[in-house]
């Protein structure tokens, strides 16, 4: 049983967990003489450069006021920067250039096409100085393939589309084309010639990870055959043989950049010859196996610089300068390392603010579904509490095709400082867990998924940390939708419940969603969910929506919205908080104008949260004195 930690009350604000760290997302550049990194500039994140010997202080080289920069990326001649950056949430995504070498000058925006978005955006392998992207600035639902010559921003069509849902990929001299059969079913051509397929119902996101191997004559790419676990492995462009890499007996490849695109590949490759070094595996923890000699004496120095799991890494071309992060509950830091002279330097502790043991630790634990199933979780109890009949916050994630993991969550941190045990049940639909946990959602929206959510809130009272009268739930985009079922579906079970950008309406979802995006819906919400094409299944997508069931929702709710959603549109959250308004019940309605899918910009997430604090304050009974330190 998790036992809690001994530390006294907590004065921790919300203004303490939700502020960002220093700095972040640090990453050394090829020739090994500068970092880079995220850090705040006029109330938004901005890249910021050092250079690592010269002693000089950094500099930002970014001017965004309007929206924080939250993914980047060297280029190889280490003197621009590449960065993407949308507009209020709109999730039309442009790329934009930085020159060092010019202190001063505005970022260039090198894909300025109005209401295009670019996707697969990566540094061209053996090629210096370019980059390939895919860009729909032709047509709203089809990409084509460009090379962008950085330094130049020269933009030259290396193809056009090559049909809707379908995707280029280039693999040394050769242009490959990636279709999706109507089944679902992934296809990989060269010209007329099929190569390989792929099992459509093992990949509800994408084939992934599936990036060109650095011979120039075959893929890497994830696969289940042979265990239940997502593993590396390599498809020969000639034979189309596939042969295993790694695997590991009780992890999945880590599939977290799927979601969560400013996070690293699975693959970690060698910066100038696109060698294979590494993978990445996450189960309930991270762990990276070493595929090269080298690598692997540096795993082997840099895991002792931190007891945390080794996240992101980053090194110069000579593999002799290594940027590590370190993913942690209470204590992420981020780590120089030298590996020709041995010499370490810590480069951040993104929590250096905080004193880390007003804390909680976040625990992995296991619960058993009422069928049988195993539900990975992770429960985080108060560190100035008894934890005996608390306040629990069930937080079910995102997607639903994603997963939490452990780690510092300041929501989670939020949550538990006020006295509240937190629940984060790897429901079935959860990937990451093997392909079985993650097909047990089939057809189990509003049904056994919810369950699963139920089963772990039952366990948690049974374990005696949670009081069956004070549960409340938390939860956005899916999680929105989790939050939104447990209380139209189950009224008599949550006390409040706080959702945002919530799926209140799985028809209208499916229905209005970008018009790219839909023919990548087979694998993933037509089959776990339904197809509103089909009379049947929409009948039954409207059973399984919380709007059907506004007259059944009891417990107070406070709903948050993106004005600028292009996933979850406003209209329905709209009509959730009128229903309940037209027939008396508690409802708080937060909208913010600048905001889309993803609550970003500071002052936002600070709202957010203190309304959210001060909601659950009321209706789970927590500690008065505890929340009013927001």
């Amino acid at each position: 049983m998790p036992t809690a930690p001994t530390s006294t009350a907590s004065a921790l604000t919300i203004d303490d967990l939700l502020r960002p760290p220093e700095r972040s997302a640090i990453m050394i550049s090829p020739d090994g003489t500068r970092l880079a990194y995220l850090a705040m500039w006029h109330q938004r994140l901005n890249i910021w450069v050092e250079e690592i010997d010269a002693g000089t202080p950094p500099r930002c080289v970014t001017a965004d006021g309007t929206r924080s920069i939250t993914r980047y990326l060297w280029a190889d001649d280490s003197r621009h920067l590449l960065y993407q950056q949308d507009s209020g949430g709109d999730e039309n995504w442009h790329v934009f250039r930085v020159d060092l070498d010019r202190p001063g000058a505005p970022a260039v925006d090198l894909t300025p096409f109005r209401g295009a978005t670019v996707q697969a955006l990566e540094l061209r392998q053996g090629r210096p100085g370019h980059a390939t992207l895919q860009m729909n600035a032709e047509s709203a639902a089809e990409f084509d393939l460009y090379d962008l010559e950085i330094a130049t921003g020269d933009l030259t069509r290396l193809a056009p589309s090559p049909g809707r849902g379908s995707t280029w990929m280039v693999v040394g001299d050769m242009l490959l084309r990636r279709s999706m059969r109507a089944d679902g079913t992934w296809e990989l051509w060269q010209d007329e010639t099929l190569i390989a397929t792929f099992d459509g119902d093992a990949y509800p996101m994408d084939v992934h990870p599936f990036e060109a191997a650095a011979d120039g004559s075959s893929i890497w790419f994830g696969s289940y055959r042979g265990t239940d676990h997502l593993h590396p492995a390599r498809l020969d462009l000639a034979t189309g043989e596939e042969t295993m890499i790694h695997h590991h007996p009780h992890a999945d490849l880590d599939t977290r950049s799927l979601v969560f695109t400013n996070l690293p590949s699975p693959l970690i490759r060698h910066r100038r010859t696109g060698e294979l070094l590494g993978v990445r595996y996450h189960g309930m923890r991270l762990h990276t196996a070493p595929l090269d000699p080298h690598f692997a004496e540096v795993l082997e120095a840099v895991s002792t610089l931190c007891d945390g799991d080794i996240g992101a890494l980053t090194s110069d071309v000579d593999q002799r300068r290594w940027v590590v992060s370190f993913v942690h509950d209470r204590d992420p830091q981020t780590w120089l390392y030298d590996h020709r002279t041995g010499c370490s330097r810590l480069l951040a502790r993104s929590l250096e603010h905080l004193d880390v043991d007003l804390l909680a630790p976040v625990e992995s634990i296991e619960i058993t579904a009422r069928d049988g199933l195993r539900l990975p979780a992770y429960l985080t109890l108060p560190g100035h509490r008894e934890p005996r009949d608390l306040p629990l916050v069930l937080m079910p994630h995102g997607g639903p095709w994603a997963r939490d993991w452990w780690r510092y969550d300041s929501v989670v941190q939020l949550w538990a400082s006020r006295g509240n045990a937190v629940l984060q049940p790897q429901f079935r639909g959860s990937a990451g867990f093997g392909r079985e946990h993650m097909e047990a959602g089939v057809g189990e929206f509003a049904g056994r998924m919810h369950e699963d959510l139920l089963d772990a809130v039952d366990w948690a009272i049974a374990q005696g940390f949670a009081g069956p009268e004070r549960i409340g739930v938390f939860g956005g985009s899916y999680g929105g939708y989790a939050a939104l079922v447990g209380v139209a579906f189950t009224p008599d079970r949550f006390a409040a419940a706080v959702e945002y950008v919530g799926v209140s309406d799985l028809v209208d979802y499916l229905r209005s969603l970008a018009e790219y995006a839909r023919d990548g819906l087979v694998n993933n919400w037509y089959r776990y969910a339904g197809d509103p094409s089909d009379p049947e299944q929409a009948a039954d997508l409207r059973a399984r929506s919380p709007i059907t069931r506004i007259r059944d929702i009891r417990s107070p709710l406070m709903v948050v919205q993106g004005a600028n959603d292009v996933r979850v549109r406003r209209e329905n959250s709209d009509r959730i908080v009128a229903g309940l308004r037209e027939q008396g019940n508690e409802v708080e309605y937060l909208v913010f104008d600048d905001e889309g899918h993803f609550i970003l910009n500071p002052e936002n997430v600070r709202a957010l949260y203190r309304a959210a604090d001060a909601f659950f304050a009321r209706h789970l009974a927590t500690d008065p004195a505890a929340a009013s330190t927001a």
